[in-house]
């Protein structure tokens, strides 16, 4: 087959870019600006576009597809003339669909946790040598790629994202795949630039359990009052099956699951982790894996790219960096770093710099979320408001919303950096929390104090 790619050089589409070309198809795409880690791994299998930009001349009669990426708008010029030929157009979900139909699909989704559920999923079953098909969303220890797909696989399992499928279809990503198997692990208002109300944005989990295929199950987290809700009262024919946080506890900085054998130590850590642990043991066991089995792979599991990663480590200091940036994200990384390191200051920082982080009803959600740190850090950059053309946000609204007197505000990159190399790591724990780059912030530099 030969598919084209309009916006090749996204997270998700190179890598299902990179998975077709594994497979043997041809693949062709076109993007207006490609970053790193995107662009080198495009080049390596001669995927990379010779020039940026869109090129109507790619798009003829000889494709097979053309799959479209959210970084496209409704009038590219590549996409008006695949409308005007007629081929086929599929948005990232639907292609991925369409590639898994026959197929058993096993679909993780919920506002958090998501992605570290899927890559448990994923390191047990590659533990255990199981072959499976997948998609999800961070790179893995022992993967190379974020996307897999082949003919022969029968089981599928997918991240299920609730953001847009395409410029020019406004369904949310996990609608269009049709579960047998689904698991949902919390609701928490969020992508308030689609969803602007709560209760819009609830509605589309309520329509993921309802497109369950009839006799599938969902496994859910009963610990989260809208999850409960939403699924008890869907009428879909299928099997509920709740799963809630395990036992744990700590000793010495480590973290000891409590399994029918007996406490085992696991290498992540904090309430919302194990939660997630919980819900993953639970859909490995509805794909073939046994509770003993289970429990022997999780406990390598050293947890997703970004997701609670420890960049550095001295005798008496700790840096971790974590993708959180949505409130009740940033609550949980935030309270799960205090408890395993009650006796140390914790240092939490956040950047804000998403549509949502910036909407003052919004940024209401935020209140509390930083708690647990002994000094909270917030970043923002005014430039990034004034880019999505809204209103500007205050350093005083932002320290109203949190609720919290003493927290630090920096609006400018150079100060916060300055801040953050100038402290004292001394027995402390250093939180960074951001989808972004903290504005330029040399990580290789705060690794070296820390390690210092």
């Amino acid at each position: 087959m030969q598919i084209h790619f309009i916006a090749i050089g996204g997270s998700a589409m190179h890598n299902l870019a990179l998975a077709l070309e594994h497979k043997g198809y041809t693949i062709t795409g076109s993007d207006d600006v490609i970053f790193e880690p995107s662009k080198s791994r495009l080049q390596e299998k001669g995927l990379l576009p010779e020039a940026f930009g869109w090129f109507p001349d790619k798009i003829h009669q000889g494709l097979d597809a053309v799959i479209l990426g959210m970084h496209a708008k409704p009038d590219n010029p590549e996409l008006l003339k695949a409308q005007e030929l007629g081929l086929t157009i599929y948005s990232y979900p639907e292609f991925l669909y369409e590639q898994s139909k026959h197929k058993t699909r096993v679909v993780i989704g919920g506002s958090h946790g998501k992605t570290t559920i899927t890559s448990m999923i994923l390191h047990v079953l590659n533990y255990h040598d199981i072959k499976v098909d997948y998609m999800v969303g961070a790179q893995l220890e022992g993967f190379d790629r974020m996307v897999h797909l082949t003919e022969e696989n029968d089981f599928i399992v997918l991240e299920g994202d609730e953001y847009l499928s395409s410029p020019i279809d406004r369904r949310p990503k996990f609608h269009l795949y049709k579960p047998n198997i689904a698991l949902l692990s919390g609701i928490a208002w969020d992508h308030i630039n689609v969803f602007p109300t709560f209760e819009n944005y609830v509605e589309q989990f309520q329509i993921f359990v309802d497109g369950i295929v009839k006799g599938g199950s969902i496994t859910y987290n009963e610990e989260d009052e809208e999850v409960k809700k939403v699924v008890e009262a869907s009428e879909n024919p299928i099997r509920k099956l709740p799963y809630r946080t395990p036992e744990y506890s700590l000793e010495n900085g480590e973290t000891l699951l409590e399994t029918p054998d007996g406490p085992m130590p696991i290498e992540v850590f904090g309430k919302h982790n194990l939660s997630n642990l919980a819900g993953a043991k639970w859909i490995c066991q509805n794909m073939g894996v046994d509770e003993e089995d289970f429990y022997e792979a999780i406990a390598t599991f050293k947890g997703a790219s970004k997701r609670l990663e420890k960049i550095a480590e001295g005798t008496t200091s700790v840096a971790y960096k974590d993708f959180a940036h949505s409130p009740s994200k940033v609550a949980a990384t935030t309270r799960a770093v205090k408890e395993q390191y009650p006796d140390r200051k914790l240092i939490a920082c956040l950047e804000l710099h998403t549509y949502s982080s910036f909407n003052p009803e919004f940024l209401k959600e935020y209140k509390g979320a930083l708690d647990a740190a002994d000094e909270a850090i917030v970043f923002y950059l005014p430039e990034s408001v004034a880019i999505k053309k809204l209103e500007p946000v205050s350093p005083e609204q932002i320290k109203e919303a949190f609720e919290r007197s003493d927290l630090q505000i920096f609006t400018e990159a150079s100060s916060f950096h300055n801040r953050i190399y100038a402290s004292d790591f001394d027995n402390s724990t250093l939180l960074l929390m951001s989808s972004g780059n903290y504005g330029g912030l040399s990580l290789r530099e705060v690794m070296q104090k820390i390690e210092a």
